[in-house]
Formats: C-alpha cells, structure tokens, sequence
C-alpha cells in the first residue's frame, strides 16, 4: 500500500529540514552576491543552474552532516526533535538523500560553471562532513575549519562568473569566514551546557567564555578593514563604505560590550547583531553596484 498524502507531504517536510533552509538560503544570497560582482556577469541559464548548484551543495552536506550527529543530536534539546534522533527518517534514506544532491551539485557545477567551481564546492563538502563534523567532538578548531567551507559560496559565485582565482574573490571569502567565527563563538557561549552535553569540544567548554569573546572581538574588528577593502578593489564604492563603516563599528560595539559583561544575554545579542549585519552589509553592496 502506498503512502497517504499526509505521510508524503510530513517526509518531504523532514528531507527539507535535513537541507536546513536557512543556511541554504544565505549561501545561495552570497553566491548571486559574488557572481553580481565579477567584471563580467554570467548569461542567466548558466547563472540559475550554478545557484541551484550551490544551494543542493549546501543541502546535501547538510543532510550529510545530520546523518553523520544523529545520535549527538539526540542529546541536545535543540536538535532532538530533528528527523533523524526523532526516528521519523531512516538513516539509510538521510544517507542516500545527502550523497545523491550533493553529487548532482557537484556535476551541475562543473558543467554549468567551471571545474575550479566544481572543486572549490568538493573541497567545502568535504571540509563540511570529513573534517568540521568530526573535529567537533575532539577540538576547538572545528570551527575555524567549519567557517572555511562555509565561507565558500561567494567565491564559487565568483570563479563561476571568472574562471579564476583573484583576490576580489579572496576578499568575499575573507569577510564571510571573519562574520562567521564569532557569529558561531556567540552561538557557543549560550548555548555552552547543551554542547557539553553532546560531547562538543568548543572553546567556551574548554578554555572558558572569556577567551571565546576575546576572539569575537578581534575578529570583529579585523572584519571592519576587510569588509572595506573592496572599495580601492574597485567592487564597492562610497555608499558600500558608509555601510560596512557603520555596520563593522556597531558589530565591534556589541562585541567589546559582551566582553565586558560576559552573560548568555550579551551572546545572544551579539549573535542577533551578526544577523542584522550580513543581510545589511550585503544589501549595500547590491545598492552600491546598482544605483551608482
């Protein structure tokens, strides 16, 4: 007998979640984003196939990365009610789900973009799955590698549109992997008691919280400069800067802040800062390309 439209459309909600939406979504947003900024942009076919690319990548090492913690995830509050700890998918499924989009991402990216795409994507689902997932639970330098391969998209959006390394790109690359550190330090901080619980070895769980927001301050700032070197790269102009001015003190502010309080309240507003901060930042430099 098959299955009732209710149970198809209750597993199509759980392999969606397995993608983690969210993420999906701002990686394909800064994908576009490092496309728009190349000299010379992509024909809108190609351009399509290769964002769609990037956001089955995102997915499928997402659902790989769930296969992968399920029995962690069953620990935490947080993620115990995911498809896999809450036994509605079988792991079999999960497994297969996360290799067979990933794999079609990858050949959509090599054949829509470049093999230098296709290879930057293979590098960060590996550096996803084989390396940050299985590090989590020996050292704190997880993240630092876990914020690499999530700080790719925009350079895959740039060498999709270029075919080439160049620094432009490197910069994109720089100024996600300097948001995404201490966005996830934050995360780290408030949510320290759930990660023992699984097992995480993170810095705050390891070295303490003062440590961890030393490191959201420096990486805070070292994030403003970055941030601004695109405009004498030619990519950004004035209207950009004034963002990037404003947005990186202000990011800077609620980070010395924290540090001088160090509660889970003050994470969580860091945390809520670095979300208003990326979708901004980014809006100005797509206001910036286009109104002048």
């Amino acid at each position: 007998m098959s299955a009732g439209p209710d149970a198809r459309r209750s597993t199509g909600r759980d392999l969606l979640a397995l993608t983690k939406p969210h993420i999906v979504l701002v990686s394909t947003l800064v994908a576009a984003g490092g496309m728009a900024l190349a000299p010379s942009p992509m024909p809108h076919g190609p351009a399509l196939l290769v964002l769609l690319g990037v956001a089955a990548l995102v997915g499928g090492a997402s659902a790989l990365n769930m296969y992968l913690e399920r029995d962690l995830d069953g620990r935490m509050p947080r993620t115990v009610s995911r498809p896999l700890p809450a036994r509605r998918l079988a792991a079999r499924t999960v497994l297969v789900f996360g290799v067979f989009l990933a794999a079609g991402a990858l050949a959509t990216l090599g054949v829509a973009a470049n093999p230098l795409t296709a290879a930057l994507g293979l590098a960060g689902l590996v550096g996803y799955t084989m390396l940050y997932t299985p590090l989590k639970r020996r050292t704190p330098l997880a993240l630092p590698v876990g914020a690499a391969a999530g700080a790719l998209p925009p350079l895959m959006g740039w060498t999709a549109a270029t075919g080439e390394l160049a620094l432009p790109g490197l910069v994109l690359f720089a100024v996600l992997f300097l948001w995404q550190v201490p966005h996830f330090l934050a995360i780290g901080i408030y949510r320290k008691d759930e990660y023992a619980l699984a097992g995480f070895r993170t810095l705050v769980g390891q070295r303490g919280e003062r440590p961890a927001w030393r490191r959201i301050v420096v990486y805070s700032t070292v994030l403003l400069p970055v941030s601004l070197s695109l405009v004498p790269l030619g990519l950004a102009r004035g209207l950009f800067g004034g963002a990037a001015v404003v947005l990186g003190i202000g990011l800077l502010a609620v980070g010395i802040s924290g540090m001088s309080r160090m509660t889970p309240r003050a994470a969580v507003r860091y945390f809520r800062a670095s979300l208003v901060y990326l979708p901004l930042i980014s809006l100005g430099l797509v206001l910036d390309r286009t109104l002048f």
